[in-house]
């Protein structure tokens, strides 16, 4: 994937220098003298990054660092001649992420650069894995929603208490759908949560979920019997 990058700078020496640096490091570049033409340009490309030098023409860059950041997550390097640091204290107070002062070094900009989007590439991704983690742990199966991390059983937003055996039982099974699993493994599964476990106490949990998940325990749908070999969660 490569970046976009915009260089908002009035001075054409410096933003060519900007931007033909940042070409040859595998970046793509576009260029605007104003806060007019970053404007169009926002609005027609995808924008990772903004250079913006604060001494603009017309228009305070600090100002379009605020109206920036009011509008997206967008990475704002301020770029500019000014030395007072109260101008960079501004600058980060109206969104800016990072801040540099001409003369600058072209190597440290771009490690500045390659750092702010790598920390932006990462707070966007954490939602992503959030909801794929908390999607993991949850288990539809017809009207029923198993919720491992919280522990929880539900039937149509229903609660449905379980004890700790019960909710081994289902944990081991349901991570199996659809596959017999011999008494023997399904208590290796769980006897490390289960006091003096045996064969027997398999068949007194499956019927304890049975009756509080079953319709009609006596013709289970979730728990089947498979003779001779064990149990089968055939949960939808």
């Amino acid at each position: 994937m490569k970046y976009h990058v915009l260089v908002v700078e009035d001075d054409v020496v410096t933003r060519s220098k900007l931007a033909g640096y940042f070409e040859s490091e595998g970046y793509v570049v576009s260029e605007a003298e104003s806060g007019e033409q970053m404007r169009q340009i926002l609005q027609e490309s995808s924008i990772d990054l903004v250079m913006l030098d604060i001494n603009l023409p017309k228009e305070d860059g600090l100002m379009l660092t605020r109206e920036l950041r009011s509008q997206s997550d967008i990475g704002i390097i301020l770029v500019t001649g000014r030395t007072d640091s109260i101008d960079r204290i501004v600058g980060l107070e109206m969104g800016a992420d990072d801040y540099v002062t001409k003369p600058f070094e072209l190597r440290e900009l771009l490690v500045r650069v390659k750092n702010l989007l790598w920390r932006i590439s990462l707070a966007r991704k954490q939602p992503v894995i959030e909801e794929s983690i908390q999607n993991e742990n949850l288990i539809y199966f017809g009207e029923w929603v198993f919720d491992k991390q919280r522990r929880s059983l539900s039937n149509n937003g229903e609660p449905v208490k379980l004890t700790k055996a019960e909710y081994e039982l289902l944990v081991a099974l349901s991570a199996y759908p659809n596959q017999v699993l011999s008494r023997e493994r399904i208590l290796n599964m769980i006897s490390h949560r289960v006091d003096a476990p045996n064969d027997r106490t398999i068949d007194v949990l499956i019927r304890r979920m049975r009756a509080k998940m079953e319709p009609d325990p006596k013709n289970p749908q979730i728990f089947i019997t498979v003779h001779g070999e064990g149990y089968m969660f055939a949960g939808d």
